[in-house]
C-alpha cells in the first residue's frame, strides 16, 4: 500500500468515526462510508429502520433490538436506492463487519473493506477474505 493510500484510508476512517456520532444507539455507535473513485457515494450508521423510533436498545434488557440495522447495511441499501453502483468501491467502517454484513458486502460488489476496531467475532472478516475481498484494519 502506498503512503498516499494509507493517508486516504486514515482520513476516510476519521470521517466514518464522525458519521457514527449520528447513531442513536447507546451500546455502540458504528459509522460506514462507501468510497469509489475518491468520492463518497454512500454513508450509513447503525440504527432503526426508517419510520421507527430512534431507540436501539430494549429498555428492560438493555440489549440491542433485533431489527436495528448495521452501518454497513444502511450504506449498502442506501446506494441500492440511488442510481450509483458500489461495484469496485471501498467500504470504511468503524467496526469489523459481522457475517450478515459480510454477505451483503460480497453481493454488492465492494472490493475492499477497511475497518477500525475488531468486532468480537471474526467470521465476517474471514468470509470477506474467502471471497477475495481486500480487508485491512486501520486501528
Amino acid at each position: 500500500m502506498t503512503e498516499k493510500q494509507r493517508l486516504l484510508d486514515q482520513r476516510y476512517m476519521r470521517m466514518a468515526q464522525i458519521w457514527a456520532e449520528n447513531s442513536y444507539c447507546e451500546r455502540r455507535k458504528v459509522g460506514a462510508l462507501l468510497v469509489k473513485d475518491k468520492m463518497i457515494i454512500s454513508d450509513g450508521y447503525n440504527g432503526t429502520p426508517s419510520g421507527f423510533e430512534n431507540v436501539c436498545e430494549d429498555e428492560e434488557t438493555h440489549k440491542t433490538k433485533p431489527y436495528v440495522l448495521h452501518a454497513e447495511a444502511n450504506a449498502i441499501t442506501k446506494i441500492a436506492r440511488s442510481h450509483n453502483s458500489s461495484e469496485g468501491a471501498t467500504l470504511y467502517v468503524t467496526a469489523s463487519p459481522c457475517i450478515e454484513c459480510a454477505k451483503l458486502i460480497i453481493q454488492s460488489g465492494i472490493r475492499r473493506v477497511v475497518y477500525g476496531e475488531c468486532y468480537r467475532l471474526d467470521d465476517g472478516v474471514e468470509l470477506l477474505k474467502r471471497a477475495g475481498i481486500e480487508v485491512s484494519c486501520a486501528g
